[in-house]
C-alpha cells in the first residue's frame, strides 16, 4: 500500500466532507480500516497526516474535490442515507380533519422564533392533510397597522412559501364577537367593572370582590350598551369575567374581557369603540373557525389556558388539544419590538430588514432561504426546553441546501495587478458550479497582467510554484512573477497556494458588500456579475455567500449571508 497515497485521498475525502476542514483522526481511523497493522505507525502517520492536513487547507473545496476525482473519483460518491424528516404524531389527530391557525398580531415584523412556531403550525396541518388558517390578531388599534399586517402576509406567504387555507383578520368579526359577549353578560357571566386600574389589580392580588360585580345583570347590560354605544371615557370601565376571585391561578380572578377604545383601526376606522382582551378573542375565534390543535410557546403558561377554556366551557364549545413547545431565540440576537423600534430610531439599524437583525425581513435579504427553517422545524422540534439556537447552526444548515443551488463568481476585496512575464494569451472557462457543468461557464480572456488579492501575493514564497485557479502556473522569483505552466497536474500535490483571480480588464464589475456588522467591504468582481438580478444569491469563492441586494451607480451591492 502506497501510505502517502491513501493519507492524501483520505485527507482529501474528510475535508471535503467538512467543509476544508478535516479531521486527523477521521483519516488515521479510515487508514486502520484498510490495514489494522498500521497501528504500530501511529506517531509517524500522525505527522505525515497533520502536514497533509496543512497542505491541502490551503486550497479551496473545489480544487480539493478537482485532485480527488483524478486520485479517488470513488472516495466522492456519498452514502445514500435514507433519514426521513418527520414531525412527532400528535395526540388526537386524525387524519383529514386537523385544524390549525397562525396568529400573528400585527404590531410588529415577525421574526425568527414566529417562523419556526407558524411552520409548526403549518406542517403539522400538511402532515395530516388538514388546514392551516391565518388569523391576525388585529383587535388592539394601537399597536397594530396596515404596513406590519402586509409585511406579515408577505412573510408567511412569500417567504416562508406557507399556503393557508384561509385568512381571517380577527377585527372581521367584531359583531360576532360582541354577540357572544353580549350573552355572556345577560347570563350573569360577566360585568362591567368601574373600578381604577390600580384597584383592580390590588382587588385581584389579595382576592377581594369587586362591588361592581354584585349589581344586576339588568345595570350590566344597559352599562355595557352604555360601552357600545360611545358614553364612556376610554379609561373609565371594562367588561369583566365572573371567574373565582379565590383560585390560586390569578388569570382565573375576574379578568379583563373588553375594554373600550377610541383609537381608529387600520382596517375599520372608528366603526367600533370597545375591543376584546387577548383570551376572549382566542378562545372564541378557535372555536368559530374549528380549530383541533394548537401550538404555544412554553412562555405562554398553563394558566391561560385554563381561562380561556373557562370561556369555551360558558358557550358549550369544545376544546382543542394544546401542545406546549420551547422558545426559540438565537443567541445573541434581539426580536423584542420595542428594543428594534429604539434601534431604528436611534439610527444603530437601518430598519427592521437591517442584516444584523433576525426579523424575517433581514433573512430574507441576507440570503437565508425558506428551506432552512424548515429544516431547523425539524433539528429543534418539539422539545420543551428553552432553545437558544446558535447562528452557526442556522448558517450551517443554509450553507449545505445553498452550496448545489448556487454559482460561483470571483470577487476581489484589495485588488493588486502583478505582471506574469511570459504568460500566453489565453481563453479560458470556469464552470458556473465544479459540480454542475451543465450549467455553463464562464469565459476569461488573459495576458500577462492579473488582478490578485494583496494578502495572496503577500504570501507566495521564493521560487514557489503557484498557481491561478483554472487557468495557470507560476512561480515568484526575485519579486517578479515568471509563467511556468498551464497544465493542473504539473501543480498538483506541491502543497503551494492556489489562488483566485481577475483578468486586468476595463470589463469588471464594482461591488460593494454589506457584513452583519454594518461595514461594508468594498471591491471588484468578474463581469459576469453584471447579469445577476436582484436577490439572487452566489458564492463569491474564497469569501462566502452573497446575496444581490441592489445594483445603483453601476455598483453592485450584496448583503453577506455567511461563510
Amino acid at each position: 500500500m502506497d501510505i502517502d497515497k491513501e493519507i492524501e485521498k483520505f485527507v482529501l475525502q474528510n475535508s471535503i466532507k467538512f467543509n476544508g476542514k478535516a479531521n486527523p483522526g477521521a483519516v488515521i481511523g479510515k487508514l486502520m480500516s484498510v490495514d489494522p497493522n498500521i497501528k504500530s505507525q501511529l506517531k509517524e502517520l500522525s505527522l505525515k497526516i497533520n502536514k497533509k492536513i496543512a497542505e491541502i487547507s490551503k486550497l479551496s473545496v473545489e480544487e480539493q474535490t478537482s485532485i480527488l476525482e483524478n486520485l479517488a473519483p470513488e472516495l466522492l460518491k456519498k452514502e445514500k442515507k435514507e433519514h426521513k424528516k418527520e414531525l412527532p404524531d400528535l395526540k388526537g389527530a386524525e387524519f383529514g380533519k386537523v385544524v390549525t391557525r397562525l396568529p400573528p398580531e400585527p404590531s410588529k415584523y415577525l421574526h425568527i422564533g414566529h417562523a419556526l412556531s407558524f411552520l409548526i403550525n403549518y406542517m403539522y396541518a400538511k402532515k395530516y392533510d388538514g388546514w392551516c388558517i391565518l388569523k391576525p390578531e388585529d383587535t388592539n388599534p394601537d399597536k397594530c397597522s396596515k404596513e406590519f399586517a402586509d409585511a406579515i402576509e408577505d412573510d408567511i406567504k412569500n417567504y416562508l412559501g406557507i399556503e393557508t387555507s384561509e385568512t381571517v383578520y380577527i377585527s372581521d368579526e367584531m359583531d360576532y364577537m360582541i354577540e357572544k359577549a353580549d350573552k355572556l353578560v345577560h347570563k350573569g357571566h360577566a360585568y362591567v367593572c368601574f373600578c381604577k386600574r390600580e384597584d383592580m389589580q390590588e382587588f385581584r392580588h389579595s382576592g377581594k370582590v369587586c362591588s361592581c360585580r354584585s349589581r344586576p345583570s339588568e345595570t350590566h347590560l344597559t352599562e355595557w350598551k352604555n360601552m357600545k354605544d360611545r358614553k364612556y371615557e376610554a379609561s373609565h370601565c371594562s367588561l369583566r369575567l365572573k371567574g373565582d376571585m379565590e383560585s390560586t391561578n390569578h388569570v382565573m380572578r375576574d379578568p379583563v374581557l373588553w375594554r373600550i377604545n377610541y383609537t381608529p383601526h387600520f382596517r375599520h376606522g372608528d366603526k367600533y369603540c370597545v375591543w376584546p382582551m387577548y383570551d376572549f378573542e382566542n378562545s372564541v375565534m378557535d372555536c368559530k373557525y374549528g380549530v383541533t390543535h394548537i401550538f404555544r410557546s412554553s412562555e405562554f403558561g398553563e394558566m391561560r389556558n385554563e381561562l380561556q377554556n373557562y370561556i369555551k366551557d360558558l358557550f358549550g364549545w369544545p376544546k382543542q388539544v394544546i401542545t406546549h413547545y420551547a422558545r426559540f431565540s438565537i443567541t445573541g440576537s434581539i426580536t423584542s419590538g420595542r428594543e428594534i423600534r429604539k434601534l431604528i430610531e436611534e439610527k444603530k439599524v437601518s430598519g427592521w430588514d437591517d442584516p444584523s437583525l433576525v426579523t424575517l425581513q433581514a433573512l430574507k435579504r441576507r440570503g437565508i432561504v425558506k428551506e432552512a427553517l424548515y429544516d431547523l422545524v425539524y433539528q429543534v422540534g418539539l422539545t420543551l426546553s428553552n432553545t437558544n439556537i446558535d447562528w452557526t447552526v442556522l448558517s450551517s444548515i443554509n450553507r449545505q441546501i445553498l452550496d448545489s443551488k448556487v454559482n460561483r463568481y470571483f470577487f476581489i476585496t484589495e485588488a493588486k495587478k502583478i505582471k506574469i512575464k511570459n504568460s500566453p494569451e489565453l481563453v479560458s472557462e470556469l464552470n458556473l458550479h465544479p459540480d454542475f457543468p451543465e450549467r455553463g461557464q464562464r469565459e476569461f480572456k488573459t495576458g500577462s497582467e492579473f488582478y490578485l488579492e494583496k494578502k495572496d501575493i503577500e504570501s507566495f514564497k521564493e521560487n514557489s510554484l503557484n498557481r491561478l485557479m483554472d487557468c495557470i502556473n507560476f512561480r515568484k522569483r526575485n519579486n517578479q512573477y515568471l509563467f511556468d505552466s498551464v497544465e493542473y497536474e504539473k501543480f498538483k500535490g506541491t502543497g503551494e497556494i492556489i489562488v483566485h483571480w481577475l483578468p486586468v480588464s476595463e470589463d469588471l464589475t464594482k461591488v460593494e458588500v454589506l457584513m452583519p456588522d454594518s461595514s461594508i467591504i468594498s471591491g471588484i468582481a468578474e463581469s459576469g456579475v453584471k447579469n445577476l438580478k436582484i436577490g439572487d444569491i452566489v458564492q463569491f469563492t474564497r469569501f462566502g455567500f452573497c446575496r444581490l441586494d441592489a445594483v445603483a451607480d453601476n455598483k453592485f451591492c450584496f448583503v453577506f449571508t455567511h461563510k
